[in-house]
């Protein structure tokens, strides 16, 4: 395991933490691979009831280090690029099929990749001064990972457009309001609250919670997967584009980007 995720097991309850918060807890290639295969990992661990999410420092995460797309020295080829940004959506797909409850803690600022993640977990915990939302489409692309569907059995069709199609940070209270998140607590109770939840739903009989949350999952989720299976070629489309080129520059210059519709 790399040191930018943390598992750590504490009786019946695991804990992943994000460990980069020197660079905004932002989500790499590697993270995301890591995380699908720890989340996958849980399926043969018998002693874990719940599973926390949650990270280290001021930020629960920045989202996917664009970083990472700028210190490209090559460009692959499309086909290599798409299979590549199929990741997301499997890393997501991995953590939604944990059989666990799962409870996200969230600090600071969660955007993009970040907030696709908590809601792909059944819970949310929020510090009162959290801020979350989706900050793709300042890049000039679709949200992507397959993170629609959740967002929208969340909150509902109109909210979700404000948060996807905006691109705003929410306050995590408004949040709250719209079924985003389940619970708002002060900073330094974060952890503790988290905690709690989990040692609530680790003392229920584990068949009955894993089998209900299953049930639950496919009836709100039937048509999740037949729905956003060209979620990744919309991405591909957008990264070809004038606009998005402009964003990814504007964003690493720390400027204004000058959208033109190419």
């Amino acid at each position: 395991m790399s040191q930018d995720l943390v598992m750590h097991r504490d009786g019946p309850i695991t804990t992943i933490a994000f460990n980069r918060p020197d660079k905004g807890n932002t989500l790499s290639s590697a993270m995301l691979a890591e995380l699908e295969q720890l989340a996958r990992s849980l399926a043969d661990d018998e002693q874990t009831r719940v599973v926390i999410i949650r990270a280290e420092g001021d930020n629960f995460s920045f989202g996917a280090d664009l970083g990472e797309m700028e210190a490209r020295t090559e460009r692959p080829s499309v086909l290599a690029l798409r299979r590549k940004a199929e990741l997301g959506g499997r890393m997501m797909r991995s953590l939604q099929e944990i059989h666990q409850p799962t409870i996200c803690a969230i600090q600071g600022i969660s955007t993009g990749g970040a907030t696709c993640i908590a809601s792909a977990c059944d819970f949310r915990i929020a510090s009162d001064t959290a801020r979350m939302g989706y900050g793709e489409v300042k890049l000039g692309i679709n949200l992507m990972w397959h993170a629609v569907p959740p967002c929208v059995h969340l909150v509902g069709p109109s909210r979700a457009k404000q948060l996807i199609m905006s691109g705003k940070l929410i306050a995590a209270s408004t949040l709250a309001q719209w079924g985003f998140v389940d619970e708002i607590c002060p900073r330094e109770d974060l952890d503790a609250r988290a905690r709690a939840w989990a040692e609530e739903y680790a003392a229920l009989p584990p068949i009955a919670v894993q089998m209900i949350k299953r049930s639950i999952n496919q009836v709100s989720g039937a048509l999740d997967q037949a729905i956003m299976h060209a979620d990744t070629d919309q991405w591909l489309l957008g990264t070809q584009t004038e606009d998005f080129r402009e964003a990814v520059s504007a964003f690493m210059g720390k400027r204004k980007p000058e959208f033109k519709g190419n």
